[in-house]
């Protein structure tokens, strides 16, 4: 079969960075590296950042402590991953007495300054995001007590009386479409509102790059990452959104040939978190496969 593969596919910048930092201290071999929570949203990378002397300590959302021992912390550096943390986050891991290194991506961090900036001058702000994901858990702690999350126009409309000033972002990775939306509601009820599109490139690219694989004929997308990465996930939605069968995989194994021989052109695209080689071993599967039409 034919298989368009999205340009965007695969690892952004921001997560591309953390893991550089990471391997570079592994490679040097003279610290154990240890990052809090996962450094990436993918269990096959994961198994390989092991193999690489990289370990997960925490938990998904970086709020529990470390139960680390002496042994553990004695030589070791740790990474905070390109979600971001919270600044209470942040002191607690540097009273570990460990080498920090902060991969924060740097778009996040960007958001984190607009969101610190606000709070300095009494401003609330209000979050697209989900509120259970790691990177906006870290950026409510920037908002002084005054931020607030929403995903829909109900969280919107249950929102209190907000006084000193409205300022509104995103999670790096949710949906343009949807924030432009719930930004205008927002902006019916506070006329004054700060709108600020803090959607990362990175997730606009990969969003605008679905769209072209079904300009270009796809006739189902089969969207490669964790199923419970956030932005995998988001790909998986909109590729339904576009009336077109998706197929969200993690590996090559989980593609069922049978099914997939119903279709001559298939787009493969992949979430922030999706390394290469799962990718293109993905790829070349699907591309092994004769589509039922040239066979019977």
């Amino acid at each position: 079969m034919k298989v368009l593969r999205a340009k965007s596919a695969g690892f952004c910048w921001g997560v591309e960075r953390a893991i550089r930092i990471a391997e570079a201290y592994s490679q040097e071999g003279k610290q154990k590296v240890l990052t809090d929570g996962p450094l990436i949203h993918n269990s096959q990378m994961m198994e390989r950042l092991e193999s690489e002397r990289i370990h997960e300590v925490g938990d998904y959302t970086s709020e529990a402590e470390l139960d680390l021992s002496a042994e553990e912390k004695e030589n070791s550096v740790l990474v905070v991953r390109a979600h971001g943390i919270s600044p209470e986050r942040r002191k607690y891991l540097k009273s570990l007495g460990m080498e920090f290194k902060d991969a924060t991506c740097p778009d996040v961090g960007v958001i984190a300054g607009r969101i610190k900036a606000g709070a300095r001058k009494g401003k609330n702000t209000v979050i697209f995001g989900d509120p259970k994901h790691p990177e906006v858990i870290g950026l409510l702690g920037y908002a002084g007590g005054r931020g607030h999350v929403v995903q829909s126009e109900e969280d919107i409309a249950r929102l209190p009386e907000l006084e000193g000033g409205v300022a509104m972002v995103s999670q790096s990775t949710m949906f343009v479409h949807e924030f432009e939306r719930l930004s205008g509601i927002l902006r019916e009820r506070y006329p004054e509102a700060e709108i600020y599109d803090t959607i990362c490139g990175a997730t606009k690219e990969r969003q605008t790059d679905l769209r072209k694989l079904v300009q270009e004929g796809a006739e189902a997308i089969v969207v490669i990452g964790g199923h419970h990465s956030a932005n995998t996930r988001k790909l998986a939605k909109l590729a339904e959104d576009h009336d077109r069968p998706t197929y969200h995989i993690e590996t090559a194994e989980q593609i069922d040939e049978e099914e997939m021989r119903r279709y001559a052109v298939v787009g493969v695209t992949a979430g922030a978190s999706t390394p290469d080689f799962i990718i293109d071993s993905v790829e070349k599967r699907l591309a092994a496969i004769e589509p039922m039409a040239m066979t019977e």
